[in-house]
């Protein structure tokens, strides 16, 4: 089986196991800090728990990094990675917002860039966004591309949750100047939706974004024909450390990427 078809396997699992669990008190819990930082929630457990079993059920030789198990050697002969955020958007699932997602990746090796897979899918509906390299981004079975003409509305995403107040104050001129400023509560998501064409640049500026959060729409954006930079417009890599932070921009064209941030201040 091809890895794609694993991730994806794994996705409509999760998608069935925690489909009606969203917004209930069972969605809650307090498993303590997974190994991403943040509190465990019952929705979480179950979602990794799906993948990890599905995984082992498949003998699938790899390293799993997840956001709350940690890193999981289901094989001494390992041909990779398997990047692990089984729920993004956590707060979302718990409250019932309906907006949150599973992401999970596949790296060949300890750097992003060596990502060869990825797997986006929306928890509220079952929708799927997945790439392989050098083949495409697809929305379920449909081929998508990033929005690459003038659009009716300029979308713009930023994260600013729990940023600072000086990193705040760079984007009052973003805030002034654009009335269509959008942050859901779950960053690869709103990755996917970005890939989609349904966002024209997305903006995160705080250090504070793990590697399971972004693995899979790292490599789904730039598929989708995407720019995907750092905090000094460079190419985005990184290691798949869970010390690792990272920051990074995705623009649809250099033309909005120098658009909106010759706005932010310095």
């Amino acid at each position: 089986m091809e890895v794609i078809e694993i991730l994806r396997e794994a996705s409509n699992r999760i998608y069935e196991n925690v489909k009606d669990l969203a917004g209930t008190e069972h969605a809650a819990g307090d498993f303590g800090r997974g190994a991403g930082g943040d509190i465990s929630r019952n929705i979480d457990i179950v979602a990794e728990k799906t993948v990890l079993d599905y995984l082992k059920e498949i003998n699938f030789e790899c390293i799993v990094l997840g956001e709350e198990c940690g890193r999981v050697e289901l094989s001494d002969n390992s041909k990779g990675y398997v990047i692990m955020d089984a729920i993004d958007g956590s707060a979302n699932a718990v409250r019932g917002v309906p907006f949150f997602c599973s992401s999970l990746a596949f790296a060949t090796e300890n750097k992003l860039s060596s990502i060869t897979d990825g797997v986006i899918t929306n928890l509220v509906n079952g929708e799927m966004y997945w790439a392989s390299k050098n083949k495409g981004s697809f929305f379920n079975e449909q081929r998508i591309k990033v929005h690459d003409n003038d659009p009716i509305y300029k979308i713009v995403g930023i994260n600013i949750s729990g940023a600072t107040e000086d990193l705040v104050r760079r984007f009052l001129p973003i805030f002034e100047k654009h009335n269509h400023l959008r942050h859901f509560g779950a960053n690869a998501l709103e990755m996917a939706f970005f890939a989609r064409g349904l966002v024209d640049i997305f903006i995160d500026l705080r250090d504070k974004i793990r590697i399971q959060d972004i693995a899979a729409g790292y490599l789904i954006v730039k598929e989708a024909g995407g720019l995907l930079l750092d905090a000094d417009l460079n190419p985005l890599d990184s290691d798949l450390s869970y010390e690792t932070r990272v920051s990074f921009i995705a623009a649809a064209n250099k033309k909005i990427l120098d658009e909106i941030m010759s706005q932010i201040d310095q």
